[in-house]
């Protein structure tokens, strides 16, 4: 059965390929991007037939409820937050301006998105937030990158209470780290490519329901520490 799945961030990347890939099982996909698709060989998002809205970004209140009047009172089965971003501060060159922008994108962008959209989820409908095993506190053995951790820290207690607050809605919400993954934000040097990435996180939206909804997964299935 065709579902409307709505993605951020999907102009590249891991994002770019979960948009693929669940177009090419049916259904409707709309992809939210702040800048142009980049094209993938031949092929960009356009060319797969999957609806493309540019421009909008994640951080700005004021393009999110642009989004969600674009989208008006279409029902949406599968909302996946993705877009986020990385920077490297360390404790002897901090930088807090980096640090604060992070947090918007990563942590509030996620919470507006999912907020701003919640008369559009459907009976049923799925949430996922693409966070990182660096958002675990127990986890932090290298220190280093304040602002990614901090913020994918926010996103993962944001997630678990969206599940909290969502499941008398009858919405589950995953909690997602990718896989260490070869992309333009790791330098590319992953250890799995975003291919294989959207396939198991594909999988793992797929397996989400109320009973495990709030869980933080890697993309291979496995439970983090918090």
């Amino acid at each position: 059965m065709s579902q409307t799945i709505v993605i951020t961030g999907a102009n590249r990347g891991i994002g770019y390929d979960m948009a693929r890939l669940w177009k090419a099982r049916g259904n409707h996909v709309i992809a939210v991007c702040r800048s142009p698709a980049e094209k993938k060989g031949e092929e960009d998002l356009h060319d797969l037939g999957i609806r493309v809205l540019e421009g909008y970004d994640v951080s700005k209140a004021e393009d999110v409820a642009a989004l969600k009047e674009e989208l008006g009172d279409t029902e949406v089965d599968v909302l996946y937050n993705n877009a986020g971003i990385m920077e490297s501060e360390t404790l002897e060159d901090m930088n807090f301006d980096t640090i604060e922008k992070q947090f918007e994108v990563n942590t509030l962008g996620p919470l507006r998105v999912t907020h701003a959209l919640l008369d559009n989820l459907s009976d049923g409908a799925r949430v996922g937030l693409m966070t990182s095993r660096m958002g675990s506190i127990e986890d932090n053995d290298s220190g280093r990158k304040y602002g990614y951790r901090i913020s994918k820290a926010g996103l993962n207690a944001a997630g678990k209470s969206l599940a909290v607050d969502l499941k008398d809605r009858g919405v589950a919400v995953a909690i997602l780290h990718p896989g260490y993954v070869k992309t333009d934000m790791t330098g590319h040097t992953g250890h799995i490519t975003p291919e294989q990435a959207a396939h198991r996180l594909v999988q793992r939206m797929d397996e989400l329901n109320l009973d495990n909804t709030g869980t933080f997964w890697h993309s291979d299935g496995s439970v983090l520490p918090w």
